[in-house]
């Protein structure tokens, strides 16, 4: 008799426990509050009873539609949305249980990630290097746009892939646009007010993490220039390991020495910085969004790369392949920002992201060099770095018509005798200089040895030479860590630094 009442009492518990997983369950990102991609498919999915049926109700469709999960109890549906507009619609799933989702949107989405010049914040944080924009407080008390809507993924590493991340997402406001990623933020408003449609942001960010920490781990072992990047990783790990147990060995002695009083010990366990590792970003923070259909990307990262510059001009693509490899929506937009001047940064990295422009179909870069910071990682001025990724889109995807959206960028050069006039893309309407004489420009010979060059402009191009040079067979510009060129386009962009060499650089390791 005990026997049965024990066997009751389990079937009860295991009951209710099959009951609770049967219910419908959504992912953070599809929630209240949220932005779905105007004119789309558009995913809808999460988790249920297996071959279990879903009603979904869409605000904006008379007649409900209807699915049954998959033998494990996922499921996803797309559904078409309409014209973006202010107008907030509900949405209805209901299964065992019912959901609805309240203020939901139909506008533009975009997907904000890199390293912590994106997640760099609109406000300060007293005590940490979130130092706050410029004039952070006013754009602050500025920043209520009911409909731009934000969703911060929260920081989280995995060594395996995950399916959702965690977040809300939130209507803008002065309370939550202070933690929020400022370049991001600026991106969007500018978008907002020129678009005039709601604009969904989703800021998925880690300050200190490299390019292959946000690539999945079939590219990283695929390719086997690659290779030695996870080399480095087993390597670091086995350290890391070592000192684990080494720590764990002297606490042992420790504690039996005093026996066994914690309170005297003085000894500190190793951490190990999580975010650090290949791949574990793109397994906790990137791979739970690609269900979620967007418009394109906006990207800040490279400082933590910049030691392995070369690297980085083919992993910096294979990184883009693979995300537009799993979101499934073709080469989508991806628009990223060129590294700042900074005393611990090398003009390699900045030449890798150059270079990425041809090797990244549908992308465009933002030039830095005049709002960078010789001394701060972090340059205040997100405002200007917000705008410029807005006018690449606005142009680029927008179609937003007569919009130049870059500062000159090299093409070629021709050689007359002791001069090099340089040719440039995205100065149809003539280059400035920004002060007296043009700044940043060498040349060198056969010798490989540069020397400073005068520079003058000559409508559309730059002719450059120097004394010391008679036969000049090169040219760099703001080739150095902290360059202060003053090169400009008429719409007041500044020009890419750029060598036309290809010979070896010694500030990066490979």
């Amino acid at each position: 008799m005990i026997h049965l009442k024990k066997l009751l009492i389990i079937l009860i518990v295991l009951g209710g426990k099959l009951s609770l997983s049967a219910q419908v369950k959504l992912p953070a990102l599809v929630s209240d509050n949220m932005v779905l991609q105007q004119n789309a498919k558009v995913n809808l999915w999460g988790w249920a009873a297996p071959n279990e049926k879903i009603n979904i109700q869409l605000g904006w469709q008379n007649s409900p539609l209807g699915i049954i999960t998959n033998l494990d109890g996922t499921w996803k549906t797309v559904v078409n949305t309409p014209q973006g507009s202010e107008k907030a619609y509900d949405i209805t799933i209901e299964a065992t249980n019912k959901i609805i989702l309240h203020n939901v949107l139909i506008g533009e989405v975009w997907i904000c990630s890199g390293q912590s010049n994106m997640y760099f914040p609109v406000g300060k944080e007293e005590g940490t290097w979130k130092t706050g924009v410029k004039n952070y407080e006013e754009e602050i008390a500025n920043a209520t746009y009911p409909n731009i809507r934000i969703f911060t993924v929260l920081t989280k590493a995995s060594p395996k892939p995950l399916d959702d991340v965690t977040g809300s997402w939130a209507a803008c406001s002065p309370n939550n646009v202070k933690t929020f990623s400022a370049v991001a933020y600026f991106f969007g408003r500018d978008l907002y007010q020129n678009l005039k449609i709601p604009i969904g942001l989703i800021s998925s960010s880690w300050g200190g993490t490299k390019a292959e920490a946000w690539t999945s781990q079939n590219v990283l072992e695929e390719n086997p220039d690659f290779l030695s990047i996870l080399e480095t990783d087993a390597k670091n790990e086995k350290l890391f390991q070592e000192k684990l147990e080494s720590y764990y060995l002297n606490l042992k002695k420790e504690r039996i020495a005093n026996n066994n009083d914690v309170s005297k010990s003085e000894l500190k366990k190793p951490k190990k910085e999580e975010n650090k590792t290949s791949y574990v970003l793109y397994n906790a923070m990137l791979r739970p969004l690609t269900n979620y259909t967007m418009k394109g990307v906006i990207w800040y990262q490279g400082e933590s790369n910049a030691e392995q510059a070369y690297l980085y001009r083919s992993l910096f693509p294979a990184m883009v392949k693979n995300w537009r490899s799993d979101w499934k929506q073709g080469d989508f937009p991806f628009y990223y920002v060129q590294i700042a001047p900074h005393k611990g940064q090398n003009p390699d990295i900045r030449e890798a992201q150059l270079l990425s422009l041809k090797n990244i179909s549908n992308s465009g870069m933002v030039v830095t060099t005049d709002v960078g910071n010789a001394t701060n990682i972090h340059p205040i001025d997100k405002q200007t770095v917000g705008y410029r990724l807005a006018l690449i889109a606005r142009a680029k995807t927008y179609n937003e018509p007569n919009l130049v959206y870059s500062g000159p960028i090299y093409n070629h050069m021709k050689i007359k005798k002791d001069r090099v006039q340089l040719f440039f893309d995205y100065a149809n309407s003539g280059l400035v200089k920004n002060g007296d004489v043009l700044k940043e420009f060498e040349i060198a010979g056969e010798d490989q040895l540069f020397y400073p060059a005068d520079a003058k402009i000559d409508g559309k191009t730059v002719v450059v030479f120097a004394a010391k040079v008679k036969k000049p067979v090169a040219v760099r510009f703001a080739w150095k860590a902290v360059p202060e060129p003053n090169l400009f386009n008429k719409e007041n962009l500044p020009a890419s630094p750029f060598r036309t060499d290809n010979w070896v650089s010694q500030t990066v390791k490979n």
